[in-house]
């Protein structure tokens, strides 16, 4: 049976934690920095909504599980992520409802967020399976699910009624604990990788220093 409760996670370049009532100030800027809700995707909240957004985030029941994304050099918040439709009796646990401020998207950032947020499934609550889903058109999102080695289970049809009012078929992708351990190496390779490229390019400030 999964055992939920606010926990936090730390990573190299980020924290992921519960959100509490002060974080109000930081959700409304990363949420300008690339204006979130205009992702025709998911329904995302405005600066204007953020305020019962965080609300709702804190007083979660036991199917939910919500993390506020911060960076740990500057301890700004830059987005939001969270586990959902917890399964306790089957050990089930979806993971979504995912932003990053734009400045943040193509960097390590979400790579580690989602190696620490599954790494808490398989490791400690000790899931079978967690689900993604995702908008059928939402092609950006399905690419980096399957790279990220997910598995498509199925479509569901006519799931969702969008903000623009069309009618969204939903994807459903899953990793199951078998799946975990070469998963897992893959995003540890990765975030590697972005040590790699910051560690070359301290390197080449260093001999190649920028005059201004």
């Amino acid at each position: 049976m999964v055992d939920i409760k606010d926990v936090t996670l730390a990573g190299h370049h980020i924290i992921l934690r519960s959100p509490r009532s002060d974080d109000l100030e930081g959700l409304c800027d990363a949420a300008n920095d690339g204006e979130i809700w205009k992702n025709q995707f998911a329904f995302f909240p405005s600066v204007s909504e953020m305020s019962i957004y965080l609300q709702n985030l804190i007083k979660h029941d036991n199917t939910v599980l919500p993390f506020v994304i911060v960076e740990k050099k500057s301890n700004r918040i830059i987005g939001m992520t969270r586990f959902l439709h917890m399964d306790h009796e089957n050990r089930r646990v979806e993971i979504g409802h995912t932003w990053i401020a734009q400045s943040f998207r193509g960097t390590a950032v979400n790579t580690e967020a989602k190696f620490l947020i599954l790494q808490y499934a398989f490791e400690k609550l000790h899931c079978i399976t967690v689900e993604i889903r995702v908008d059928v058109l939402n092609k950006v999102s399905r690419k980096a699910i399957e790279r990220l080695g997910a598995k498509q289970d199925g479509i569901l049809r006519k799931h969702e009624i969008m903000k623009n009012g069309r009618i969204g078929n939903i994807i459903c992708y899953s990793i199951i604990s078998e799946e975990w351990p070469d998963i897992r190496e893959s995003l540890m390779t990765r975030l590697s990788g972005y040590k790699s490229k910051l560690y070359h390019l301290i390197f080449y400030l260093l001999i190649f220093p920028i005059v201004i």
